[in-house]
């Protein structure tokens, strides 16, 4: 199981906001830079430290670039004047390359990204990141997607900070990703084309096109740049925060704007707390009475390879006393179609019954013991009350016995030996 990040955007959202504040969560610098400097892109160096912002310790991630590769868009001092920068301390390390100044499509990004030296998971993500980005500048300058040439998808710095969320959400193993909203100024902007309004039009496009609902704040200015929306409009993978949870790491990130509200990404790994919940489940259940007993029993290990929680026959007698069998197969919603698929596909039936269940569900946790004999998991249950139950995992007992060529009830024997000796009793 992977990790649990909860984006909170209340000063908006940018790359290097992004790169940053999982940097401040632990994500690997040494791992990020590497995975950079690969990157077949030149004219840039990755500068990272720790600055204060609103009297506030954050983290922050600086793409510096060569005089040729400027990205008009998102510099600070063609937005608002020389000198306009938050006092920074860096470490100064990193790489100086040179080359001409080019215009990127998406077929070259798709080319640099694909020629970095990153894990698949990673390329997968920029790719997906970029894909938004682009699609939202295309509708933005009235372009086709293959047609988008200009600073803002081809920048360097664009191409480095969202390089950079992928490797860093990979390197934290983050797999859901919350981002209830998206805080914005108001106002205009300047960029290369003219004077823009706030919320910029790819910003517009991107939370439009992808549901993020946004909150209009008072700060004049641009709190959310279109990278910065593209990253949260790829990884968001849940729009609210569960009822409780634990906060298991927090870090911060710096952008480069000063506004009213300091700019600062705060990121959290976080866990749902509840010892038991409530959750739907769909039940599927057909008749089936021409089919063999192998036939059933490869029905049911598909059905397993295809998402169900549980799946059962039970015996019945239909009319003219025809014996059969119902089919009962629990899954969840996402599965429901995929599940239906199977039954249709593999077995004589025409038709299927389906209703949503509500069920309470213990909350579970697996613990491994060190046994004398061997190492088993045990499945840990948390009851209503503060209550705990274990139960032995069936596999490892079975693989211990095994390999030491005992009998499993021997193994269980020794299992609830040791329980009750740790003071555990049989629980």
């Amino acid at each position: 199981m992977g990790q649990t990040l909860y984006l909170e955007c209340n000063s908006g959202i940018s790359g290097d906001m992004v790169a940053a504040a999982l940097l401040d969560l632990g994500a690997d610098v040494k791992v990020l830079k590497k995975a950079l400097y690969s990157l077949p892109l030149s004219g840039f160096v990755i500068e990272t430290g720790r600055v204060k912002k609103a009297g506030l310790d954050v983290y922050d991630f600086n793409v510096k670039l060569d005089a040729g590769h400027e990205n008009h868009d998102h510099d600070m001092e063609y937005l608002h004047g020389h000198g306009h920068h938050d006092e920074e301390h860096h470490h100064h390390e990193g790489h100086h390359h040179h080359e001409g100044h080019s215009h990127r499509g998406m077929p070259e990004i798709q080319g640099i990204i694909n020629g970095a030296d990153i894990s698949g998971r990673a390329k997968e993500t920029a790719l997906r990141i970029f894909g938004i980005l682009a699609h939202a500048e295309a509708k933005a300058h009235g372009t086709d997607i293959n047609d988008v040439h200009f600073h803002e998808v081809g920048a360097v710095d664009s191409i480095v900070d969202i390089v950079a969320a992928a490797v860093c959400l990979d390197n934290l193993d983050i797999t859901d990703v919350i981002v209830p909203c998206l805080c914005e100024g108001s106002g205009t902007v300047r960029c290369q084309h003219g004077v823009l309004p706030v919320p910029v039009p790819a910003v517009l496009n991107i939370v439009q096109m992808h549901n993020i609902p946004l909150q209009l704040t008072g700060v004049q200015g641009e709190l959310v740049t279109p990278t910065g929306a593209a990253i949260a409009a790829a990884v968001r993978t849940k729009e609210a925060l569960p009822a409780q949870f634990l906060v298991k790491k927090s870090g911060m990130g710096g952008g480069k704007r000063n506004y009213e509200r300091p700019s600062i990404l705060r990121a959290m790994i976080i866990q749902e707390e509840t010892t038991h919940k409530e959750e739907g489940i769909y039940k599927l259940e057909t008749n089936i009475d021409d089919c063999t007993g192998e036939m059933l029993g490869y029905v049911m290990e598909r059905l397993f390879e295809n998402g169900a929680a549980d799946v059962h026959y039970t015996p019945v007698f239909m009319k003219k006393n025809r014996p059969a069998y119902i089919l009962s197969v629990l899954c969840k919603e996402e599965y429901v179609s995929r599940i239906e698929g199977v039954i249709f596909r593999e077995t004589t039936t025409i038709g299927i019954r389906k209703a949503r269940m509500e069920r309470t569900v213990l909350k579970r946790e697996t613990e491994t013991i060190k046994l004398p004999c061997g190492s088993i998991n045990v499945k840990k249950c948390i009851l209503p009350d503060g209550g705990v139950r274990r139960y032995p995992e069936y596999e490892t007992a079975a693989a211990i016995a095994k390999e030491k060529n005992m009998a499993l009830k021997d193994v269980m024997d020794i299992y609830y030996k040791y329980m009750e000796e740790t003071g555990h009793g049989r629980n």
